[in-house]
Protein backbone atom coordinates (compact mmCIF):
# COMPACT_ATOMS: atom_id res chain seq x y z
CA UNK A 1 0.00 0.00 0.00
CA UNK A 2 0.99 3.68 -0.82
CA UNK A 3 1.37 6.29 1.66
CA UNK A 4 1.95 9.37 0.28
CA UNK A 5 2.77 12.64 2.27
CA UNK A 6 2.63 15.74 0.79
CA UNK A 7 4.21 18.94 2.04
CA UNK A 8 1.98 21.44 4.13
CA UNK A 9 1.20 24.62 2.35
CA UNK A 10 -0.11 26.45 4.55
CA UNK A 11 1.63 29.67 5.23
CA UNK A 12 3.96 29.59 8.28
CA UNK A 13 3.24 25.92 9.03
CA UNK A 14 6.61 24.10 9.83
CA UNK A 15 4.81 20.77 11.73
CA UNK A 16 5.42 17.27 9.68
CA UNK A 17 2.55 14.72 9.78
CA UNK A 18 5.43 11.97 9.65
CA UNK A 19 8.60 12.17 10.83
CA UNK A 20 12.05 10.29 9.45
CA UNK A 21 11.46 7.96 13.03
CA UNK A 22 7.81 7.06 12.17
CA UNK A 23 8.30 7.26 8.49
CA UNK A 24 10.89 3.97 9.54
CA UNK A 25 8.08 2.18 11.75
CA UNK A 26 5.51 2.50 8.70
CA UNK A 27 8.00 0.97 6.18
CA UNK A 28 8.54 -1.82 9.03
CA UNK A 29 5.22 -2.72 8.70
CA UNK A 30 4.94 -3.02 5.20
CA UNK A 31 4.18 0.26 3.56
CA UNK A 32 5.45 2.24 0.58
CA UNK A 33 6.29 5.58 2.34
CA UNK A 34 6.62 8.40 -0.47
CA UNK A 35 7.68 12.08 0.80
CA UNK A 36 7.48 15.17 -0.99
CA UNK A 37 10.84 16.78 -1.22
CA UNK A 38 11.52 19.47 1.61
CA UNK A 39 8.58 18.30 3.46
CA UNK A 40 10.93 18.32 6.39
CA UNK A 41 12.62 21.88 5.86
CA UNK A 42 10.92 24.25 8.43
CA UNK A 43 11.15 21.47 11.06
CA UNK A 44 14.81 20.68 10.24
CA UNK A 45 14.25 17.30 8.77
CA UNK A 46 16.56 16.27 5.84
CA UNK A 47 15.25 14.62 2.76
CA UNK A 48 18.39 12.10 3.43
CA UNK A 49 17.14 11.24 6.75
CA UNK A 50 13.70 10.01 5.28
CA UNK A 51 15.53 8.21 3.19
CA UNK A 52 17.87 6.63 5.06
CA UNK A 53 14.40 5.87 7.08
CA UNK A 54 13.77 3.87 4.04
CA UNK A 55 11.07 6.39 2.18
CA UNK A 56 11.33 7.35 -1.03
CA UNK A 57 11.43 10.69 -1.91
CA UNK A 58 9.47 12.40 -4.90
CA UNK A 59 9.35 16.06 -6.14
CA UNK A 60 6.05 15.70 -8.07
CA UNK A 61 3.43 16.40 -6.14
CA UNK A 62 0.58 16.07 -8.41
CA UNK A 63 1.76 12.47 -8.50
CA UNK A 64 2.27 11.64 -5.18
CA UNK A 65 -2.13 12.63 -5.15
CA UNK A 66 -2.90 10.72 -7.63
CA UNK A 67 -0.96 7.64 -7.23
CA UNK A 68 -1.85 7.45 -3.40
CA UNK A 69 -3.16 4.42 -1.76
CA UNK A 70 -3.50 6.83 1.34
CA UNK A 71 -2.61 10.43 1.98
CA UNK A 72 -0.96 11.72 5.61
CA UNK A 73 -1.39 15.48 6.48
CA UNK A 74 -1.73 17.85 8.88
CA UNK A 75 -4.31 20.73 7.69
CA UNK A 76 -7.49 19.65 5.90
CA UNK A 77 -6.86 19.90 1.47
CA UNK A 78 -8.04 22.36 -0.66
CA UNK A 79 -10.65 21.43 -3.36
CA UNK A 80 -7.98 21.43 -5.78
CA UNK A 81 -6.18 18.51 -4.14
CA UNK A 82 -9.39 16.38 -3.60
CA UNK A 83 -10.24 16.78 -7.41
CA UNK A 84 -6.60 14.50 -7.82
CA UNK A 85 -7.61 12.19 -5.12
CA UNK A 86 -8.27 8.95 -6.86
CA UNK A 87 -11.66 6.91 -5.76
CA UNK A 88 -11.10 4.74 -2.80
CA UNK A 89 -8.39 6.86 -1.60
CA UNK A 90 -7.90 7.27 2.21
CA UNK A 91 -6.96 10.79 3.60
CA UNK A 92 -6.34 11.41 7.38
CA UNK A 93 -5.74 14.88 8.50
CA UNK A 94 -7.26 17.38 10.45
CA UNK A 95 -10.64 18.23 8.59
CA UNK A 96 -12.62 20.93 10.81
CA UNK A 97 -16.02 19.20 9.35
CA UNK A 98 -18.34 21.52 11.85
CA UNK A 99 -17.48 24.17 9.39
CA UNK A 100 -15.99 22.79 6.51
CA UNK A 101 -19.54 21.25 4.89
CA UNK A 102 -18.13 22.12 1.51
CA UNK A 103 -14.88 20.10 1.49
CA UNK A 104 -16.17 17.32 3.34
CA UNK A 105 -18.95 17.50 0.06
CA UNK A 106 -16.23 17.17 -2.18
CA UNK A 107 -14.55 14.43 -0.37
CA UNK A 108 -17.81 12.72 0.14
CA UNK A 109 -18.32 12.77 -4.27
CA UNK A 110 -14.81 11.53 -4.89
CA UNK A 111 -15.46 8.79 -3.13
CA UNK A 112 -12.45 9.58 -0.58
CA UNK A 113 -12.15 7.82 2.98
CA UNK A 114 -11.84 10.87 4.94
CA UNK A 115 -10.69 10.70 8.49
CA UNK A 116 -10.80 13.51 11.25
CA UNK A 117 -7.90 13.49 13.67
CA UNK A 118 -10.31 15.97 15.83
CA UNK A 119 -13.13 13.17 15.91
CA UNK A 120 -10.76 10.67 17.33
CA UNK A 121 -13.01 9.62 20.05
CA UNK A 122 -11.91 10.05 23.80
CA UNK A 123 -11.54 6.63 25.27
CA UNK A 124 -8.48 5.29 27.50
CA UNK A 125 -7.47 2.97 24.24
CA UNK A 126 -7.78 6.22 21.44
CA UNK A 127 -5.43 8.72 23.87
CA UNK A 128 -2.40 7.76 21.97
CA UNK A 129 -3.94 8.95 18.65
CA UNK A 130 -5.53 12.10 20.74
CA UNK A 131 -4.00 14.94 18.12
CA UNK A 132 -6.41 17.76 19.55
CA UNK A 133 -4.92 16.71 23.22
CA UNK A 134 -1.08 16.31 21.83
CA UNK A 135 -1.36 20.01 20.52
CA UNK A 136 -3.22 21.70 23.02
CA UNK A 137 -0.47 20.45 25.76
CA UNK A 138 1.62 22.66 23.77
CA UNK A 139 -0.30 25.41 23.03
CA UNK A 140 -1.13 25.81 26.72
CA UNK A 141 2.81 25.65 26.94
CA UNK A 142 2.86 28.68 24.41
CA UNK A 143 0.23 30.64 26.18
CA UNK A 144 2.36 31.27 29.03
CA UNK A 145 5.55 31.67 27.19
CA UNK A 146 3.83 34.21 24.93
CA UNK A 147 1.98 36.26 27.70
CA UNK A 148 5.79 35.72 29.87
CA UNK A 149 7.63 37.37 26.92
CA UNK A 150 5.21 40.78 26.28
CA UNK A 151 5.00 41.19 30.23
CA UNK A 152 7.29 44.46 31.27
CA UNK A 153 8.38 41.81 34.77
CA UNK A 154 9.13 38.85 35.61
CA UNK A 155 6.94 35.72 36.81
CA UNK A 156 8.94 33.97 39.75
CA UNK A 157 9.41 35.98 43.28
CA UNK A 158 13.00 37.21 43.16
CA UNK A 159 14.66 38.33 45.97
CA UNK A 160 17.95 40.72 45.79
CA UNK A 161 20.16 43.18 47.47
CA UNK A 162 18.42 45.72 45.13
CA UNK A 163 14.88 44.85 47.20
CA UNK A 164 12.30 41.50 46.64
CA UNK A 165 10.10 41.32 43.86
CA UNK A 166 6.96 39.62 44.14
CA UNK A 167 5.64 37.14 41.94
CA UNK A 168 3.22 37.93 38.98
CA UNK A 169 -0.54 36.76 39.25
CA UNK A 170 -1.41 34.60 36.34
CA UNK A 171 -5.56 33.59 35.68
CA UNK A 172 -6.22 30.92 33.29
CA UNK A 173 -9.92 30.57 32.47
CA UNK A 174 -10.66 26.98 31.14
CA UNK A 175 -8.93 23.81 32.61
CA UNK A 176 -8.85 21.40 29.43
CA UNK A 177 -5.92 20.40 28.46
CA UNK A 178 -4.59 23.08 27.33
CA UNK A 179 -5.51 25.01 30.25
CA UNK A 180 -4.15 22.49 32.63
CA UNK A 181 -0.35 22.49 30.96
CA UNK A 182 -1.14 26.60 31.05
CA UNK A 183 -1.16 26.46 34.41
CA UNK A 184 1.36 23.84 35.06
CA UNK A 185 3.91 25.93 32.94
CA UNK A 186 2.87 29.49 34.78
CA UNK A 187 3.68 27.24 38.40
CA UNK A 188 7.08 26.19 37.50
CA UNK A 189 8.02 29.73 36.39
CA UNK A 190 6.89 30.60 39.73
CA UNK A 191 3.39 32.51 39.28
CA UNK A 192 0.71 32.50 41.32
CA UNK A 193 -2.17 30.82 39.46
CA UNK A 194 -5.09 30.97 39.99
CA UNK A 195 -8.04 29.25 37.19
CA UNK A 196 -11.71 28.65 36.43
CA UNK A 197 -13.43 26.18 34.46
CA UNK A 198 -17.22 25.45 34.12
CA UNK A 199 -16.56 22.11 34.93
CA UNK A 200 -16.39 21.64 39.14
CA UNK A 201 -14.93 18.40 38.27
CA UNK A 202 -11.50 19.69 37.24
CA UNK A 203 -11.03 21.97 40.43
CA UNK A 204 -9.26 18.60 42.25
CA UNK A 205 -6.63 18.83 38.93
CA UNK A 206 -5.85 22.61 39.78
CA UNK A 207 -5.29 22.32 42.87
CA UNK A 208 -3.00 19.26 42.52
CA UNK A 209 -0.63 21.49 40.24
CA UNK A 210 -0.94 24.28 42.81
CA UNK A 211 -3.09 26.91 41.80
CA UNK A 212 -5.83 28.19 43.33
CA UNK A 213 -9.60 26.76 41.70
CA UNK A 214 -11.86 30.08 41.37
CA UNK A 215 -15.47 28.85 42.53
CA UNK A 216 -18.51 30.55 40.74
CA UNK A 217 -21.77 28.57 41.18
CA UNK A 218 -22.92 28.89 37.91
CA UNK A 219 -25.91 26.18 38.41
CA UNK A 220 -25.77 23.17 35.71
CA UNK A 221 -23.06 23.07 33.85
CA UNK A 222 -20.97 19.49 33.09
CA UNK A 223 -19.63 18.06 30.86
CA UNK A 224 -20.16 15.99 27.63
CA UNK A 225 -19.74 12.29 27.37
CA UNK A 226 -15.96 12.95 25.82
CA UNK A 227 -15.26 15.02 28.48
CA UNK A 228 -15.68 18.44 27.15
CA UNK A 229 -17.11 21.80 28.84
CA UNK A 230 -21.13 21.87 27.54
CA UNK A 231 -21.91 25.10 26.64
CA UNK A 232 -23.40 27.60 28.51
CA UNK A 233 -26.73 29.62 28.69
CA UNK A 234 -26.23 33.79 28.07
CA UNK A 235 -27.34 34.04 31.67
CA UNK A 236 -24.27 32.12 33.45
CA UNK A 237 -21.74 33.37 30.92
CA UNK A 238 -22.75 36.70 32.50
CA UNK A 239 -22.64 35.02 35.61
CA UNK A 240 -19.25 33.88 35.02
CA UNK A 241 -18.12 37.06 33.44
CA UNK A 242 -18.85 39.54 36.72
CA UNK A 243 -17.66 36.57 39.20
CA UNK A 244 -13.82 37.05 37.16
CA UNK A 245 -14.27 40.75 36.55
CA UNK A 246 -12.20 41.11 39.90
CA UNK A 247 -9.59 38.26 39.55
CA UNK A 248 -9.00 39.96 35.70
CA UNK A 249 -8.80 43.07 37.02
CA UNK A 250 -5.20 42.50 39.78
CA UNK A 251 -4.26 39.56 37.16
CA UNK A 252 -0.64 40.21 35.70
CA UNK A 253 -1.51 37.93 32.60
CA UNK A 254 -5.23 35.83 31.74
CA UNK A 255 -5.00 33.63 29.43
CA UNK A 256 -8.05 31.98 27.83
CA UNK A 257 -8.39 28.62 26.65
CA UNK A 258 -12.49 28.11 26.58
CA UNK A 259 -13.56 26.75 23.45
CA UNK A 260 -16.74 24.49 22.72
CA UNK A 261 -16.10 21.56 20.12
CA UNK A 262 -17.77 22.57 16.82
CA UNK A 263 -18.91 25.73 17.50
CA UNK A 264 -18.15 29.45 18.12
CA UNK A 265 -16.23 30.24 21.61
CA UNK A 266 -17.58 31.86 23.99
CA UNK A 267 -17.00 35.78 24.65
CA UNK A 268 -15.71 35.58 28.56
CA UNK A 269 -13.32 38.92 28.52
CA UNK A 270 -15.06 41.96 27.94
CA UNK A 271 -13.93 45.46 27.14
CA UNK A 272 -14.99 47.02 30.63
CA UNK A 273 -12.68 43.84 32.26
CA UNK A 274 -9.79 45.01 29.96
CA UNK A 275 -10.21 48.78 31.24
CA UNK A 276 -9.84 47.15 34.62
CA UNK A 277 -6.36 45.70 34.13
CA UNK A 278 -3.27 47.39 34.86
CA UNK A 279 -1.26 48.95 31.87
CA UNK A 280 1.21 46.28 31.15
CA UNK A 281 -0.68 43.85 31.83
CA UNK A 282 -1.39 40.83 29.44
CA UNK A 283 -4.46 38.57 28.18
CA UNK A 284 -3.58 35.42 25.55
CA UNK A 285 -6.84 34.86 23.38
CA UNK A 286 -5.57 30.94 22.60
CA UNK A 287 -9.31 30.79 20.78
CA UNK A 288 -8.40 33.93 18.97
CA UNK A 289 -8.45 32.14 15.50
CA UNK A 290 -11.65 30.77 15.81
CA UNK A 291 -13.86 33.67 17.25
CA UNK A 292 -11.83 34.51 19.94
CA UNK A 293 -12.79 34.68 24.34
CA UNK A 294 -11.53 38.39 24.64
CA UNK A 295 -13.25 41.58 23.34
CA UNK A 296 -10.55 43.43 21.48
CA UNK A 297 -8.24 40.12 19.78
CA UNK A 298 -7.06 40.08 16.19
CA UNK A 299 -6.64 36.55 14.91
CA UNK A 300 -2.85 36.08 14.17
CA UNK A 301 -1.92 39.90 15.89
CA UNK A 302 -0.92 41.35 19.16
CA UNK A 303 -3.05 44.55 20.17
CA UNK A 304 -2.94 47.31 22.24
CA UNK A 305 -5.72 48.37 24.04
CA UNK A 306 -5.87 50.91 27.18
CA UNK A 307 -2.58 49.70 27.40
CA UNK A 308 -3.02 46.13 28.09
CA UNK A 309 -1.48 43.90 25.39
CA UNK A 310 -3.95 40.99 24.17
CA UNK A 311 -1.96 38.13 21.90
CA UNK A 312 -4.52 36.56 19.62
CA UNK A 313 -1.29 34.63 17.73
CA UNK A 314 -2.64 31.62 16.48
CA UNK A 315 -1.28 27.92 15.56
CA UNK A 316 0.82 27.88 18.87
CA UNK A 317 2.01 24.42 18.32
CA UNK A 318 3.95 25.98 15.85
CA UNK A 319 6.09 27.77 17.52
CA UNK A 320 7.54 24.43 18.75
CA UNK A 321 7.32 22.42 15.49
CA UNK A 322 9.65 19.58 16.49
CA UNK A 323 8.47 18.61 19.60
CA UNK A 324 4.45 18.88 17.85
CA UNK A 325 5.50 17.51 14.51
CA UNK A 326 6.50 14.56 17.07
CA UNK A 327 3.35 14.09 19.12
CA UNK A 328 1.21 14.43 15.52
CA UNK A 329 3.36 11.68 14.09
CA UNK A 330 3.12 9.47 16.61
CA UNK A 331 -0.85 10.41 16.78
CA UNK A 332 -0.98 9.32 12.96
CA UNK A 333 1.07 6.02 13.30
CA UNK A 334 -0.54 4.74 15.87
CA UNK A 335 -3.96 5.29 14.39
CA UNK A 336 -2.31 3.74 11.26
CA UNK A 337 -0.67 0.57 12.88
CA UNK A 338 -4.05 -0.22 14.89
CA UNK A 339 -6.00 -0.35 11.92
CA UNK A 340 -3.20 -2.14 9.77
CA UNK A 341 -3.57 -5.64 8.27
CA UNK A 342 0.07 -6.78 8.06
CA UNK A 343 -1.11 -9.85 6.16
CA UNK A 344 -2.07 -7.85 3.24
CA UNK A 345 0.43 -4.84 4.05
CA UNK A 346 -3.03 -2.59 4.44
CA UNK A 347 -4.61 0.15 6.32
CA UNK A 348 -7.89 -1.58 6.78
CA UNK A 349 -11.21 -0.02 7.05
CA UNK A 350 -13.61 -1.59 9.55
CA UNK A 351 -16.82 0.12 10.48
CA UNK A 352 -17.05 -2.44 13.52
CA UNK A 353 -13.45 -1.31 14.81
CA UNK A 354 -13.98 0.98 18.66
CA UNK A 355 -12.36 4.30 16.80
CA UNK A 356 -12.23 4.21 13.30
CA UNK A 357 -16.62 4.83 13.05
CA UNK A 358 -16.38 8.17 15.39
CA UNK A 359 -13.55 9.97 13.06
CA UNK A 360 -13.99 8.50 9.30
CA UNK A 361 -16.39 11.51 8.31
CA UNK A 362 -17.05 10.19 4.50
CA UNK A 363 -16.74 6.11 2.80
CA UNK A 364 -18.35 4.76 -0.37
CA UNK A 365 -19.67 8.35 -1.46
CA UNK A 366 -21.69 8.67 2.20
CA UNK A 367 -20.93 11.11 5.29
CA UNK A 368 -21.02 7.95 7.49
CA UNK A 369 -20.15 10.13 10.61
CA UNK A 370 -23.23 10.17 12.52
CA UNK A 371 -22.56 13.31 14.41
CA UNK A 372 -21.63 15.06 10.86
CA UNK A 373 -24.67 14.07 9.66
CA UNK A 374 -27.00 15.12 12.21
CA UNK A 375 -25.73 18.27 12.45
CA UNK A 376 -25.51 18.73 8.27
CA UNK A 377 -29.34 17.93 8.55
CA UNK A 378 -29.76 20.74 11.24
CA UNK A 379 -30.44 18.02 14.56
CA UNK A 380 -27.32 19.50 16.37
Amino acid sequence: MRIAVPRETHPGENRVPVTPETAKKLVRLGAEVVIEAGLGEGTGYSDSEYQEAGASISADREALFTQADVLLRLRKPSLEEVALMPEGCIHVSYLDPFNERELIEALRAKGVTSISMEMIPRTTRSQKMDALSSQANLAGYMTVMLGAMHLPRILPMMMTPAGTLKPAKVFVIGAGVAGLQAIATAKRLGARVTAFDTRAVVAEQVHSLGATFLEIDLGETGQTKDGYAKALTDEQIAMQREAQKAVIAESDIVITTAQVFGRKPPVLVTQDMLEGMTPGSVVVDMAAETGGNVEGSVPNEVVTVNGVTIVGLGNLPNYVCKDASQMYASNLFNLVEDSWDKEGNSFVIDFEHDILPGCIITHGGEVTNATIKQFYEGGQ
